[in-house]
């Protein structure tokens, strides 16, 4: 089955991160701008690419010399969202910008341009434009590219621990790794087994949460968004892989942000194994080009009757806002269907922003780094887990899910008092 097909259930998701705002191409505003230039503002939620994607826009100025483009990226550290609105309100709003499927398309629907006439469109691939369609067809949003998450994994310790990773398939397997490893520590050079970031709320919520969420919605971001309740059927299976990433992570993980996950202590070498996705090899290769390249792979978060299944969606939206003059909104549709269909734009999305296309017309063997090899490796398989983070409902997961995981591992919350009351908020929020 090609991979076209298999998208229908593969959908949309989360804010990721890194750890600043970032801002690029001159940073002017638009009425700094020359009367006859276009100024394109983008701010978007992953700051992973940032340095790269400012690269690609001064290569359009060149070709389109009426054109100014200023890049804001907003990462982990800091909320996006709510730098977002704070834009919106403050008049200052980018012409285009990053959404999170449905919760955010929903709080941003009077803003949003209608995008159905774009070549990009066209050639999304089946199926990932579904959480981005409203009820009267207009597509309003554009897939930023296909992510997969799982465990990552230094292969070199894994190999002198005597561990083959691809054999690890259930719970069990999982779990007798993590024991040999944590018994080797000092053998092996590492600090701890995992880096569990509990800082970061989304890496637990939307992530580990979805893993074991998705199946009793089917896998569809919809189902999920329209949902009244949610019954957390695989809710011990998440408490055991939560408690496991915990009880064997650098302490303490309350402590622990994305950065240091990735950076400080897997970059380095000092953990053996992270929960995260194939956005971060950007961020490894700086630290490490070779470790990055040779030393890496990832592996499925095991789930029950989904073992060997990784979860694959797509990460943010590209929008474009309605508020602006018509020359600006044909301007911002022209950059990011160049963005994606023409030859420059297409090697800087597989070759620079190591993105994995949610397009046709790209050559899948150029896929150039270990992690996204991954995530189209279990595209094609069909061997995937939807995305329906999404489609929680509005405020769900920063206001009540990701604060009573950081009170579990706190231990100011029991897990049965975290299951009951996210329910109860869930009902409540839907209701509204």
């Amino acid at each position: 089955m090609g991979i076209k097909k298999r998208f229908s259930k593969v959908l949309a998701m989360v804010t990721l991160a890194g750890t600043l705002i970032l801002t690029g191409c001159g940073g002017s505003s638009e009425s700094s701008n020359s009367s006859d230039k276009i100024t394109i503002d983008i701010m978007q939620g992953k700051v992973e690419f940032h340095s790269q994607f400012e690269e690609l826009a001064e290569v359009y100025e060149k070709e389109n010399p009426e054109v100014d483009i200023n890049i804001t990226s907003v990462g982990g550290g800091t909320d996006y969202l709510s730098q977002l609105k704070t834009k919106f309100a403050s008049g200052d709003e980018p012409a285009i910008f990053s959404l999170f499927g449905p919760v955010e398309v929903e709080q941003f629907k009077d803003d949003i341009t209608d995008l159905s006439d774009m070549k990009a469109v066209e050639l999304a691939f089946e199926g990932t434009l579904e959480a981005v369609t409203t009820e009267d067809g207009q597509v309003v949003g554009l897939p930023y590219n296909l992510e997969g998450y799982g465990l990552i994994y230094n292969k070199n310790v894994f190999e002198k621990a005597g561990i083959n990773a691809e054999e690890i398939i259930t719970y069990d397997d999982l779990e007798k790794a993590v024991k040999t490893l944590d018994s080797k520590k000092e053998e092996l050079g590492i600090e701890a087994v995992f880096a569990l970031p509990g800082k970061e709320k989304w890496v637990m919520s939307n992530h580990l949460g979805n893993v074991y969420l998705a199946p009793e919605f089917n896998h569809n971001v919809l189902e999920a968004w329209n949902s009244p309740t949610v019954a957390f059927e695989k809710g011990e299976e998440f408490k055991r892989m939560l408690d496991l990433q915990a009880k064997y992570s650098i302490q303490p993980v309350l402590n622990l942000d994305y950065s240091q996950q990735v950076e400080q202590y897997f970059s380095l070498e000092s953990v053996a194994m992270i929960q995260q996705g194939n956005w971060v090899y950007p961020s490894i290769e700086q630290m490490d080009a070779d470790f990055a390249e040779n030393g890496i792979g990832m592996i499925p978060i095991p789930v029950e009757g989904l073992e060997g299944h990784l979860p694959v969606g797509i990460p943010n939206f590209w929008a474009v806002n309605n508020n602006k003059d018509e020359k600006t909104i044909q301007a911002a549709k022209d950059f990011l269907d160049w963005l994606y269909t023409s030859e420059i734009g297409k090697d800087y999305v597989l070759n620079k922003f190591k993105f994995v296309p949610a397009y046709e017309g790209y050559d899948a063997e150029k896929i150039s780094d270990p992690l996204s090899r991954v995530v189209y490796e279990y595209s094609e398989k069909g061997k995937t887990i939807g995305w329906i983070f999404s489609g929680y409902p509005i405020s769900w997961e920063p206001d009540t899910f990701g604060p009573n995981l950081q009170k579990y591992l706190d231990g100011k919350m029991s897990w049965d008092e975290l299951v009951e009351d996210s329910i109860k908020d869930w009902e409540e929020l839907r209701k509204k």
